[in-house]
């Protein structure tokens, strides 16, 4: 055995040339072919070798870096121009985004689309948007990532609850086929459905744990050992991130604190739990306090606009008891999981920047004495509206960034 894992020098050399790549990624195209070669322990000829392995591979483009010093032109290697593409969807329970990710993290929104709600309304036609682009891209494309906004069971079925949404098979609904390949349809045992199974290719993840990822690869989660990611939008959604990776559970669909009774309500929720704590956090809520119609997917603007202006005092009061409400709940989580950190985003991270007392003072109020004396950092992210979307990417590019994505890559014809 040579050095980690690898058998031979032709496993070792693939080894390598994952690491760099991945480096790029991880670091968004920033470090200078010295600085990799330093963190990544590589001999300089090593460095030099994979580097140009990559660049003709069509995977990497150097590029002069923003400032350069006196003597040999310093180089940044980021990703080429016919390189890998991700194309990354966030489902909103209202409209979807799509966009085009390259290596290093960088995004171009493709469109933004409402729908109507359901599944057939929101995903036939996002089926047609990304057929077209992958007409567009063709075999540069080495994924679609779909952020969803409620639980994923294995298989890629989506529950969400609120918009009736039961066992949603998203890939047989998008229909969309690994571009190159010469057979539509799927592999999966016993299923003829085109769509319904593309290993490595489709990959569905809940909104709230992608959003996670991402926080733990960008964001304020970088290095983090235990941190804990919320994200509020109509409801509440959240994830605890142990070493970088979001807890998914046993079965895939862990944590879902929105439906744990943290905070002492009994409502029934549609989900089929009484008490739920998304009910009293996020723009559902607010509309309800204000006795404003509200559920299915509407009323994003509206409660954007109250929570933004808050210029009655009930208007006011209904803001507050969101932050109350959020805040009561974080600190059910931080005395149960102890995390180091607390990021907030969507209209959590909105909430926090109007009335960060109210929401602050509510955790301390719920804390254990234990917990008051070391109190995790609680901050808004840095991509408030962005991390799910994000997160797909990383999803998919976490399957690319292999030895055998690579290999794929390299035999498939450009």
């Amino acid at each position: 055995m040579i050095a980690n894992g690898a058998r031979t020098s032709g496993e070792l050399r693939a080894h390598n040339r994952v690491r760099l790549l991945r480096a790029v990624h991880d670091c968004g195209a920033t470090w200078t072919r010295s600085r990799l070669t330093r963190e990544l322990e590589l001999a300089r000829g090593t460095a030099s070798v994979l580097v140009g392995g990559l660049v003709e591979d069509g995977l990497l483009h150097e590029v002069p870096a923003p400032e350069q010093v006196r003597g040999r032109p310093t180089l940044v290697p980021g990703p080429h121009p016919d390189g890998p593409i991700v194309l990354a969807v966030d489902v909103r329970e209202d409209a979807w985004e799509l966009a085009a990710c390259e290596l290093g993290g960088r995004i171009t929104v493709l469109g933004v689309q409402e729908h109507d709600g359901t599944p057939e309304g929101v995903f036939l036609p996002l089926g047609e948007a990304i057929r077209d682009h992958l007409a567009r891209y063709g075999t540069r494309v080495v994924g679609v990532g779909v952020a969803v906004a409620g639980p994923v069971r294995a298989g890629d079925l989506v529950d969400i609850a609120h918009l009736r949404w039961r066992s949603v098979d998203v890939p047989a609904l998008l229909a969309v086929d690994r571009p190159g390949s010469d057979r539509p349809g799927s592999e999966r045992p016993g299923s003829d459905r085109p769509g319904s199974d593309r290993p490595g290719f489709v990959r569905v993840g809940n909104d709230t744990a992608l959003a996670g990822l991402a926080e733990a690869r960008r964001g304020l989660l970088r290095d983090v050992q235990v941190g804990l990611h919320l994200h509020v939008d109509f409801d509440l959604g959240g994830v605890l991130i142990v070493d970088g990776r979001p807890l998914g559970g046993a079965s895939g669909v862990g944590a879902e604190f929105g439906h744990m009774p943290l905070i002492g309500g009994d409502a029934p929720c549609m989900c089929g739990a009484s008490g739920c704590w998304g009910m009293e956090v996020g723009a559902n809520a607010l509309l309800r306090h204000m006795g404003l119609a509200y559920g299915g997917g509407k009323g994003r603007a509206q409660a954007a606009r109250l929570l933004s202006q808050a210029a009655t005092d009930d208007q006011a009061q209904a803001v507050a008891a969101n932050a109350r409400a959020l805040g009561r709940g974080i600190a059910a989580l931080v005395n149960a999981h102890d995390p180091e950190v607390v990021v907030l985003s969507g209209l959590a991270a909105d909430l926090y920047e109007r009335v960060a007392p109210v929401l602050t003072g509510a955790v301390e109020d719920g804390l254990m004495t234990i917990r008051r004396d070391r109190p995790p950092l609680i901050a808004p992210s840095a991509m408030p509206w962005r991390g799910s979307l994000l997160g797909a990417m990383e999803s998919v590019f976490d399957a690319f960034l292999t030895p055998e994505g690579l290999a794929t890559w390299l035999s498939t014809p450009k």
